[in-house]
């Protein structure tokens, strides 16, 4: 397969230079979208050879897509670099320690069992007292940047993150308005498992049946994103399989990174089955189907100001960034305010911040300092990982990070499924983890 058409439409005008997240922290033309373009066409010209140097340039992609919203001449960036993405993996082109490191990261994140095994044993340390002082005395500097910032990333552990509470089959409240199925996803499962029972309880609300298969797994975003193709499509592949024979008007996810993956599985999976609903992002789907009038008169004033952050495979990615906006507008009493670069990558990009943790650091500041210049007290995030990028970037003063299901949720009063709970009694949906 050629690296890129030759006759690719980039005219190297750099209108995609200010929006990329690599060249505004690392400032270099082989950082950026055009120098890339640049590259390819060299190495497919036979002028330039893919040795490690240049594939660090690469490397240095958070496959953001910033700029193919921004590029006048519509240059599918996006298609280049996927395509570019499994020739990086190749053993000569890195480090036997950066190869070991994303092939530990890929056998344990889209793993839910093998992930949540890893953080029993952690729950005595994160969010403790011992977590704080590691931090504050330099030791973690000891373990080298990657696994420095892994630990970085680490937010208290809540119990629920150990297992999936969430039933098979959760019943519409009032009305039946449709029948939808939902990934859990991996990462946000065991981190921030409170924004699938916000979810589920925001669609039970608004009259949708909830379907959740017992047993499923990860989309492939994570490897995708790394182009290990083999994995992905197995991952893809089993994630179909789980929601096979469900009847549905539409298979939904929370998380925007997975949404992403999700709605290119025709392509993934190459023409092999595949899901029997469209797959929709939980708010374009709300949005789409509109909020219930018994769930609009449940809504209780929320006096804050939210400052909504664009994941990047919600806004460039997949086109969304109305439909989160009009779904938290619908709260009384809030009100949104808007961060100077909402287009600009936060530096999560799956496993990017652990990969390359100084950019990812310094894309997450940048991030943290525009929000927070918003004055809101909360910041809304539709992705896991930004969410935990977020955290760690914003000050222990700073605004809090939510789901924007969440906030929906803590509006409407909503309570947990009777199976959620401990006691026998329903309780309220919790509110958002504090950032560490």
């Amino acid at each position: 397969m050629a690296f890129v058409d030759p006759t690719d439409p980039c005219v190297h005008c750099g209108f995609c230079l200010p929006t990329c997240a690599s060249y505004r922290v690392l400032g270099t033309e082989m950082d950026s979208p055009r120098g890339r373009i640049h590259t390819l066409k060299a190495i497919e010209a036979g002028e330039l050879e893919l040795d490690a140097t240049v594939a660090s340039h690469f490397d240095s992609c958070l496959g953001c897509f910033a700029c193919v919203s921004a590029c006048p001449s519509g240059v599918r960036y996006d298609q280049l670099i996927e395509a570019t993405r499994p020739k990086l993996n190749q053993p000569e082109l890195r480090s036997s320690w950066q190869t070991s490191f994303r092939q530990l990261l890929l056998l344990v994140l889209p793993y839910p069992k093998r992930l949540r095994a890893l953080l029993i044993p952690l729950r005595a340390y994160a969010g403790t007292g011992l977590q704080r002082f590691a931090r504050r005395s330099g030791l973690l500097k000891l373990l080298g940047p990657q696994l420095e910032a892994m630990e970085a990333l680490l937010p208290p552990l809540p119990p629920e993150g150990l297992t999936d509470r969430l039933p098979s089959l959760n019943p519409a409240q009032g009305k039946k308005r449709g029948r939808v199925g939902l990934v859990l996803g991996c990462v946000q499962r065991c981190f921030d498992p409170g924004v699938n029972e916000a979810t589920v309880a925001v669609l039970q609300a608004n009259g949708f049946e909830v379907v959740i298969p017992a047993h499923q797994g990860c989309c492939g975003a994570v490897s995708h994103h790394q182009g290990q193709l083999k994995q992905t499509q197995k991952l893809a592949s089993d994630l179909v399989q789980s929601f096979s024979g469900e009847a549905l008007d539409a298979v939904l996810v929370a998380a925007s990174g997975c949404g992403h993956t999700m709605k290119s599985y025709e392509k993934l999976l190459d023409g092999a089955d595949n899901f029997n609903a469209p797959v929709l992002d939980v708010h374009e789907f709300l949005a789409n189907r509109g909020l219930s009038d018994a769930f609009l008169k449940a809504l209780t004033p929320l006096p804050c100001t939210v400052a909504y952050h664009d994941a990047c495979h919600m806004i460039h990615g997949q086109g969304i960034a109305a439909q989160p906006r009009n779904l938290l507008r619908a709260i009384p009493q809030l009100q949104l305010k808007e961060a100077t670069e909402a287009g600009v990558c936060c530096g999560s990009a799956g496993i990017y911040n652990l990969v390359q943790p100084d950019e990812a650091a310094a894309l997450g500041q940048l991030k943290a300092d525009d929000l927070s210049s918003t004055g809101a007290e909360i910041v809304a995030s539709a992705n896991i990982g930004c969410s935990l990028q977020l955290r760690r970037h914003l000050s222990s003063e700073g605004p809090e990070v939510c789901h924007p299901m969440e906030l929906l949720a803590r509006s409407a009063g909503l309570s947990l499924a009777p199976a959620l709970t401990t006691g026998g009694e329903a309780s309220s949906v919790p509110p958002p983890q504090q950032h560490s």
